[in-house]
């Protein structure tokens, strides 16, 4: 089974949302001339597009466990990429719960590299705290493929993990939606705020849309599990709009879209562009990165929070 496959539902009914830069009004870029050797064309300015997803790429863009061992070793040198094993994800987001709880072992004890997850529904010190846990905002800095934030798959080894022993941040948010919601509404209204609360960022196109893809598939595995449903087109189109928001392309040292955009896209050339004859080179302008506050419905540019927003 493949991990990740563009031409199957429910990524195919909206790959074309999926590949969405919010900041951009545009597609995300793939950030890498990984693809170069394929097509020429595809450089690390190029826009992911349906065309080339369903094409040249439909077999290439796969996540790093799938990719040969020549593969995974080009990918750490040139961009610093590595893979996180699915025990190391869960005793860090263990810590991280514990901090929040007060106390260990809230949603799974720890057995060397395994885990095995608590029986019992999670207990909240007040009966609404369960709302605040998962409205409570979470972040997976360079996110990858998002092996923080939900557990499809163990990212060393491609072996996938049943639901009940998920262990990712909104893995766990939306195990607490499944014992605290008794209807579809309920659910599905939590579901989403889970989403909503959730967020990550990644530089390469390649890593970031395989993340997205996560998440959605993600969510429907949940309704599955839950309702014995899949979702509507406008559920899938909804919850895409959320994770495009929550999971954008972005330099982390700067804040600002990878390779920004061209000066001649945003100005025509003056006699001031000449040099003894020559042209100056074009220099790349940076574009702010905003994501969306959905409590106070409306977007932000990323640097903000950074200076207190």
């Amino acid at each position: 089974m493949d991990l990740i496959d563009f031409n199957s539902y429910p990524v195919c009914d909206v790959l074309p949302y999926l590949l969405q830069d919010k900041s951009m009004k545009a597609n995300i870029i793939f950030a890498t001339d990984e693809y170069t050797e394929i097509d020429s064309s595809i450089t690390a300015k190029s826009h992911i597009t349906v065309t080339l997803l369903r094409g040249l790429l439909s077999d290439v863009i796969e996540p790093r466990v799938s990719k040969s061992l020549a593969q995974q070793q080009e990918r750490t040198r040139n961009k610093a990429e590595v893979f996180t094993p699915s025990w190391i994800c869960n005793k860090m987001n263990n810590y991280c719960d514990a901090e929040w709880f007060g106390r260990p072992d809230v949603f799974n004890i720890e057995t060397g590299q395994d885990w095995i997850p608590t029986e019992t529904p999670i207990q909240f010190e007040k009966p609404e705290d369960w709302k605040r846990y998962v409205d409570s905002k979470r972040l997976e800095i360079t996110c990858g493929e998002a092996p923080y934030i939900v557990s499809r798959y163990d990212a060393s080894t491609g072996e996938i993990i049943e639901i009940k022993k998920r262990m990712g941040l909104l893995d766990r948010k939306l195990r607490v939606v499944n014992e605290n919601t008794d209807n579809e509404e309920d659910w599905l209204k939590w579901a989403i705020r889970a989403y909503q609360s959730t967020y990550g960022y990644e530089f390469q196109g390649d890593s970031l849309l395989i993340a997205r893809v996560n998440l959605l598939v993600t969510f429907v595995d949940y309704m599955q599990e839950r309702w014995a449903r899949v979702p509507t087109t406008d559920e899938l189109k909804m919850i895409v709009n959320i994770i495009c928001w929550n999971f954008w392309q972005m330099d982390g040292l700067s804040g600002t879209v990878p390779l920004g955009k061209l000066e001649d896209e945003f100005r025509q050339m003056t006699f001031l562009d000449f040099i003894e004859g020559e042209e100056k080179k074009e220099k790349p302008k940076k574009v702010q990165c905003r994501i969306f506050d959905w409590r106070s419905k409306e977007s932000v540019e990323f640097n903000s929070l950074k200076r207190g927003y």
